[in-house]
């Protein structure tokens, strides 16, 4: 296997991974406010994420900035906490405005779980490929993209179900998707606190 199919099958293996279960409870927060027409939208919302953690985790993985990992480790959850509030306390439906400050939301956040990644990736790198650093990151992030594409295809194919099928209202599942994945981000908050 040559080094850009491995670093595009780890990445990919991550995402979809339990251990990254941080990260899917953050795409399922993102996801939750958002009906199946809305997909172009969502994809691109996602890759603003991807974005925001491409670049910090490069920068991380390079040494240019460096964040404790404790820290980091309790902002992750943060985020998902956070982006499951703002789902709920919205008091309409997402529309074109609301989605541009969204793009910003998953930026930003994407910041934040690019400094996760980091240290996965360092220990990843390969002895003697340094000089292949850019293409292990750029194989590495569009393996998550990715992984990161399925989830959010179940995700509005799930909720396509809920909403077109089952006949729960946009309110109602959107306050039992965020509501399940604060829950998450609480627990993995508390977590971080005792550990």
């Amino acid at each position: 296997m040559n080094t850009f199919s491995f670093y595009l099958n780890f990445g990919f293996k991550h995402i979809l991974d339990m251990a990254a279960l941080d990260h899917i409870a953050f795409l399922v927060a993102l996801c939750a406010i958002y009906h199946f027409r809305q997909w172009k939208t969502l994809l691109i919302l996602v890759t603003a994420f991807t974005l925001g953690h491409s670049i910090t985790l490069g920068l991380s993985a390079m040494d240019v900035i460096s964040f404790e990992k404790k820290w980091v480790e309790l902002l992750i959850p943060i985020t998902i906490i956070i982006t499951a509030l703002h789902n709920v306390l919205r008091k309409k439906e997402v529309e074109a405005t609301t989605a541009k400050d969204n793009y910003l939301l998953a930026l930003g956040f994407g910041f934040i779980h690019g400094m996760g990644f980091s240290n996965i990736l360092k220990a990843m790198l390969m002895p003697g490929e340094e000089g292949k650093f850019l293409e292990q990151l750029l194989a590495f992030n569009i393996g998550v993209e990715l992984g990161q594409l399925i989830i959010v295809g179940i995700i509005l194919l799930v909720t396509y179900l809920a909403l077109n099928v089952f006949k729960v209202s946009q309110r109602s599942w959107n306050l039992f998707v965020s509501g399940a994945a604060a829950g998450v981000g609480i627990v993995l908050f508390l977590g971080q606190l005792g550990g």
